[in-house]
């Protein structure tokens, strides 16, 4: 691969893989062709690896053989697809063209040669797989595990163990629905027999993944005695169906298996994306990497693409551009406006050179049309109109000023300044009248969640306070408006990590239907939780790292507390050996949780333990 191709692989990657598919066949047009490779490619990662592959193999595209990746093959199907005179992914076993294909390592094959002939658990034979017994051994056509059992009776038979008077035909559907063949209600059916604990709380260790939603709608339906499995590693009970050392995680705990060292700035995080050399980048890395920035259309500055459009990337910072008639292509499309004339023109013909018409120089072009182009000097400026209001010669088109605009949208929400409007709301009135972008300021002013609200704050409908605010649903544009209000000096600064572990503790203990539970959990954040991180702060804000620790720790012991119930244990009848089989099961890479529970123990527990420096006169012993 020359220099060239490898500037093209990095900076232009479909348009690397377009011109490669031209020059083997030309019954497409180059727009087809881009579509179709940046349909396959997807993101910018991938379509590299494309076409790296291309640019030291192209001969693929005509031979159709691998070793290839698989975008290879998905792109070669679907270029013939569009009509493109490409080989198709021909099979590594028999050489016969394919139309879908089988991956095995880096080759793909036909039906009949990808299927790999694996060992018989029962005749030892090297034969095709035809099923699985119920240890998840292949077995050959000859050789299947008998079981003429119905398996909806036999899962059945499991659940009726926990809910007696569980209907039949809820589990019919539950399970049909999850798994049609036969063979696949066995194994789920050989795996609650095996485990019947999966249904109590033990899911993250189920064999079969389809275990996992039957549970969910189990436990929708209202079956007694079915739990929701925990995550084994957050225990947070959200979706787990993540393999990961045996176990089933969520989605969280798959991203933090990942972390890496990213090569540019050192710091461990799940890598974005991966250099030439494979080594991997962090995201913050990627957005300042110079081989991943994109001009943008709108404003023009390298910068990392938020928004990819027909036409071309955009910035995170500039909102999508409007569909307007371009002035010089004709063409209705985002559009741009012009600073010299004043019209819409789009991006293309933002980049176009051509040889004006009137003074014969090759430049770039601003007006005109495609047929009579004219450059910067040849061009009539736009008539400039005054502000009416204020009289501001800045701006294209006629009518108000940006400046006057805002100044306009203030007194339709906050009303006209005066001496009764707050004194917060007035210094949050001059801040946004005198923002440096009054566009941008416009913007978030016009927003459906702080115009309403600045409204009632102003006609008084709404007291400006912290505790008025925390009536509103709670919403990250509501935070983000408390922070301005309090960086003008309209509500005082309050530590808000404190108000949402409070918040947080107060829901978890309210959502406790057994009142000892409550009561002993209740405890613990009150007096082992909130008031060790008050003292702790003394008089300090609350750090997000503090709050996430109050978050663990109050799920860990919910957790903790849940596992006593499904045991028929209760903090006073736990033991030793009791507690340390939860910790060596369930936490063993979470020492912060441990020493939570170490503090939820039984008494004999907290005999073996340092005494806190100040006992809490009338606390239960386990929730000092």
């Amino acid at each position: 691969m020359t220099a060239v191709d490898h500037g093209r692989v990095i900076s232009d990657p479909v348009g690397f893989v377009t011109d490669l598919v031209l020059a083997v066949d030309g019954r497409l047009t180059a727009d087809q062709v881009r579509a179709v490779v940046a349909g396959v490619a997807g993101g910018r990662a991938k379509s590299r690896r494309l076409a790296a592959f291309l640019a030291e193999r192209s001969v693929t595209l005509t031979d159709g053989r691998s070793p290839a990746p698989r975008a290879i093959g998905d792109l070669l199907i679907a270029l013939r697809e569009a009509g493109a005179e490409v080989s198709p992914p021909v099979c590594a076993g028999c050489g016969k063209p394919m139309r879908t294909l089988q991956r095995r390592g880096q080759d793909w094959y036909c039906g009949s040669c990808g299927i790999r002939p694996l060992t018989c658990a029962a005749c030892g034979q090297q034969r095709h797989a035809a099923t699985r017994d119920r240890t998840g051994q292949p077995r050959c056509a000859r050789c299947p595990d008998r079981d003429d059992r119905d398996p909806i009776g036999v899962i059945h038979s499991v659940i009726a163990r926990l809910d007696p008077d569980v209907d039949p035909d809820l589990i019919a559907v539950a399970v049909g629905k999850l798994a049609s063949r036969p063979s696949h209600q066995r194994r789920i059916g050989w795996a609650l027999e095996a485990q019947p604990e999966l249904l109590t709380g033990a899911g993250h260790l189920a064999p079969v993944r389809a275990i996992l939603p039957l549970i969910e709608a189990l436990h929708a339906a209202g079956v007694a005695g079915i739990v929701r499995p925990a995550c084994p590693r957050c225990h947070r009970v959200v979706r787990i169906d993540k393999p990961l050392d045996g176990q089933r995680v969520c989605r969280t705990c798959i991203a933090h298996s990942r972390v890496e060292e990213c090569v540019r700035c050192g710091a461990n995080r799940e890598p974005a994306t991966r250099d030439e050399q494979g080594r991997p980048l962090c995201p913050n890395c990627l957005v300042t990497d110079p081989d991943n920035l994109e001009v943008c259309l709108n404003c023009g500055r390298r910068r990392s693409v938020s928004l990819r459009t027909p036409e071309g990337p955009i910035c995170g910072t500039c909102p999508p551009l409007p569909n307007s008639v371009c002035s010089i292509c004709g063409e209705e499309k985002p559009c741009g406006t012009s600073r010299i004339t004043g019209r819409p023109w789009c991006p293309v013909c933002q980049g176009r050179t051509a040889r004006c018409c009137s003074c014969g120089r090759t430049a770039s072009i601003v007006s005109g049309t495609l047929d009579q182009p004219r450059c910067a000097d040849c061009t009539t400026p736009a008539v400039w109109h005054d502000c009416p209001t204020c009289s501001d010669p800045a701006h294209p088109h006629p009518g108000q000023c940006p400046r006057c605009l805002i100044n306009q949208g203030l007194n339709e929400i906050l009303g006209p300044s005066s001496a009764s409007l707050h004194p917060g709301l007035q210094a949050l009135r001059n801040n946004i009248a005198t923002a440096e972008h009054p566009i941008t300021a416009m913007r978030w002013l016009r927003k459906k969640s702080v115009a309403p609200v600045l409204a009632d704050l102003a006609a008084g409908r709404r007291a400006l306070t912290h505790e008025a605010l925390d009536e509103l649903p709670d919403s990250q544009a509501l935070a983000h408006l408390r922070q301005v209000l309090v960086g003008v000096g309209a509500l005082p600064e309050r530590d808000e990590h404190m108000i949402r572990a409070e918040k947080l503790l107060g829901r978890v203990v309210a959502a406790q239907t057994d009142p000892e539970q409550r009561s002993v959990l209740h405890r613990y954040t009150t007096w082992q939780l909130v008031r060790r991180l008050r003292q702790r702060n003394n008089g300090a804000v609350t750090t997000i790292q503090q709050f996430n620790s109050v978050r663990q720790r109050t799920y860990g012991a919910v957790a903790f507390l849940d596992w006593l119930t499904d045991h028929q244990l209760t903090l006073d009848t736990c033991q030793q050996a009791d507690l340390d089989q939860w910790l060596t099961r369930r936490h063993r890479s979470q020492p912060r949780l441990r020493r939570a529970l170490h503090t939820l123990g039984p008494q004999e527990q907290a005999d073996q333990r340092p005494r806190p420096r100040t006992p809490l006169d009338g606390a239960h012993p386990a929730a000092r």
